[in-house]
This record gives structure tokens, C-alpha cells and sequence, in this order.
């Protein structure tokens, strides 16, 4: 898979509209650019399966993990001003919200642009401009008048998802990608260019992948996923959060263009050791740029695989996210391009005495 055509899988599936719980526009983006490489399969939690047809279920089973959805909102309550309350699917900082074009799901499967919108400076109180945001002071407007226009006209009803109205773009002269929910759409991405790259290859492992749902909501879909696989290993494939904006430059450990960010722990995994040394030492001997991480919060589909049956060394290749958790993103492609080369060279040489070992 060349870089073009990989840009074009990575916009395809950023585009794609899917806050947890409703992945499904993101599996079918998927599932174009899984044909040919083995077998694919869908669950009713709309987790996604990729079975690498050189498999040959002897040897052991690695899972290759990422999530489809994506953070975004729900409409709770339509006001009588034909405003929407919304409630927060995922992780926001309320401040972030406002001031964004969004789109609404309706009733027929139409996404209706709106606004997130606040209370504007004019009309505040002195005490409501000094006062936090709360959800409740938060509305998503879409241009109706009343209730009922909201409902008729706009085909909305409460229960429908809204996400960020972002394009994916891609500057050739800073090799930076812009867009929504790179946390965690990149690392979709990464299993597919990962699994195309070794396809045809003679490894010592049997490979799946699978793009988990409702990751943003507590890791419900990598819960059901890990025990469908069993895996033996996993490579969980993350869009991470850069830290090189807002730290002391001496606690930066997840920049853009600095490589991929394998992180040591967060807050529900310690990254099994053996495995994450092999790896870190691995890219330094190849010459694959990395960074490793600390981490005190936030987790991953991490956090339930390597809980599974047997228990399942597990790290985290994680591509820097500006951003992440916001409407917009921002990540360099050599990051993403580096995560794969690595997973790539780690799958080739994983054999059953290696993963023992770890």
C-alpha cells in the first residue's frame, strides 16, 4: 500500500462519522481496504474482524487492536426554541465544546449541520463570565425555530448522535494530517497497512485484527474482542495525546514527528516489561524513531486484553495526537508510517519461544 493510497484509507475512515455506540458508517469504511486479506467478520457490537487468510491456527494468535469510535455527543432533550441538549459520549472538556460546526444525526440517516453553541459574552452576568461551563449551558444549534420545526422539518428526535463536521487534510509540504478522531481512526488505519504489508509473508504467528467499539465509553468492545481472539500477544495501536504544547519541554514524551509513544503505564495498565523493553530495543536497533512514556492517566483497549483468560502481554504503539478529544486533531505522518514499520518488524520476528519469554 503506498503512501497515496494509505492517505486516502486514513481520510476515508477519519471522515466517517461514529461516536461510540454507533460505529457502523466506520466499519464500512473500513472494510474496503480489509478486502483481500483474509477473512472478515462482524459482531453485533459492530467490532470488526480481519482473520489474515495465511493463517493457520497452529502457532500463536496475536491481536492486532484499535477503536472505530470516536468521541462526540447525544442529543438528550429538544428545547422549545428547537435547540438541542446534548450529553458527552467520551471524554470533553466542556470549554472545547462551543463555537464548533457540528452534525446531527436525524431519523432518516441525514446528518443536519449545526453550531455547538453557548450563551453569548453580551447577554452573560458578570458572575456567568466567571463561572465554569456546564453541559447544561451548552446547546447544538441547527437553525430551527421551535420544537416542532426541529422535529418535522429537521427529522431530529432525542437519542441521535452529533459529532464534529471536520475534512481530513494532508499537507505534502509539512507531511501534517488535520482532522477528527484521529484517538483512534489512525490506528485502524495502522492495522490495515500493517496487516497489507505482511501479506504473503511466512511469520511465525497467526495475526487478527480488530477495530473494537465503544473504546471512549470504557473499553466495552476490545472486552468482548479479546475473548472472541484469544489472543496470546497483542499490539494495541492508539492515537495518543501529544504532550509538546502544554508541558516543560523536560517532561515532553509524546511529540509529533518524534516517532511513535509506547508508554510504560496509565491508569489501568503497567505495560508488561519484558515485551515493552523487546520493542523499544528492537526500533533502536533498526533505527525506527520512538518515544516512551509515563503516563498517569488515560488508558486503552489495553486495559481489558491483557486482562484475558491466560493474561496477554500487551503494548501500546501509540501515534502523537494534538489535541485529541477536541473537534480537530493534528499528526504527522512519518509518526504513523513509523508505528507500522515497527509492528511490522516486531510481528516478524514473534515466534512461540518469544512470547514466553515475555
Amino acid at each position: 500500500m503506498d503512501k497515496k493510497t494509505t492517505l486516502e484509507m486514513i481520510a476515508a475512515i477519519s471522515n466517517a462519522n461514529g461516536t461510540s455506540g454507533f460505529e457502523d458508517e466506520v466499519v464500512a469504511a473500513i472494510r474496503p481496504y480489509a478486502e483481500g486479506l483474509g477473512e472478515i467478520t462482524e459482531d453485533r457490537m459492530r467490532n470488526l474482524y480481519i482473520r489474515r487468510k495465511e493463517n493457520n491456527g497452529k502457532r500463536p494468535v496475536v491481536q492486532l487492536d484499535a477503536h472505530s469510535d470516536e468521541v462526540g455527543f447525544m442529543v438528550q432533550a429538544i428545547c422549545p426554541n428547537g435547540t438541542l441538549r446534548i450529553i458527552q459520549i467520551g471524554g470533553w472538556v466542556n470549554h472545547n465544546i462551543p463555537a464548533h460546526k457540528v452534525l446531527v444525526r436525524n431519523r432518516f440517516g441525514e446528518y443536519i449541520p449545526g453550531l455547538t453553541a453557548s450563551k453569548p459574552p453580551h447577554f452573560m452576568t458578570e458572575q456567568e463570565r466567571k463561572a465554569p461551563l456546564e453541559m447544561k449551558d451548552i446547546t447544538v444549534d441547527v437553525g430551527a425555530v421551535s420544537k416542532e420545526e426541529a422535529v418535522e422539518k429537521f427529522g431530529i428526535r432525542i437519542g441521535e448522535p452529533v459529532v464534529p463536521d471536520v475534512t481530513f487534510t494532508y499537507s505534502e509540504t509539512t507531511d501534517l494530517m488535520v482532522g477528527k478522531s484521529f484517538d483512534c481512526r489512525l490506528g485502524c488505519a495502522a492495522i490495515l497497512k500493517t496487516m497489507h504489508t505482511l501479506a504473503g509473508q511466512e511469520l511465525n504467528v497467526d495475526i487478527v485484527g480488530a477495530c473494537a467499539a465503544q473504546e471512549e465509553v470504557g473499553v466495552r468492545g476490545a472486552t468482548v474482542t479479546a475473548q472472541v481472539i484469544k489472543p496470546d500477544i497483542a499490539i494495541v495501536f492508539e492515537g495518543c495525546p501529544a504532550d509538546d504544547t502544554c508541558v516543560e519541554s523536560y517532561m515532553v514524551q509524546t511529540a509529533i514527528k518524534r516517532g511513535p509513544m509506547l508508554r510504560h503505564i496509565d491508569s489501568r495498565m503497567i505495560t508488561n516489561p519484558r515485551y515493552q523493553r523487546y520493542a523499544l530495543d528492537l526500533a533502536e536497533k533498526l533505527g525506527i524513531p520512538v518515544q516512551d512514556s509515563v503516563r498517569s492517566a488515560g488508558s486503552t483497549n489495553g486495559a481489558t486484553i491483557h486482562l484475558t483468560e491466560k493474561a496477554v502481554p500487551v503494548i501500546v504503539i501509540g501515534v502523537p495526537v494534538r489535541y485529541a478529544h477536541t473537534h480537530y486533531g493534528i499528526s504527522a505522518y512519518a509518526d504513523f508510517d513509523n508505528a507500522v514499520k515497527l509492528a511490522c518488524e516486531i510481528l516478524k520476528r514473534l515466534d512461540e519461544e518469544q512470547i514466553m519469554s515475555f
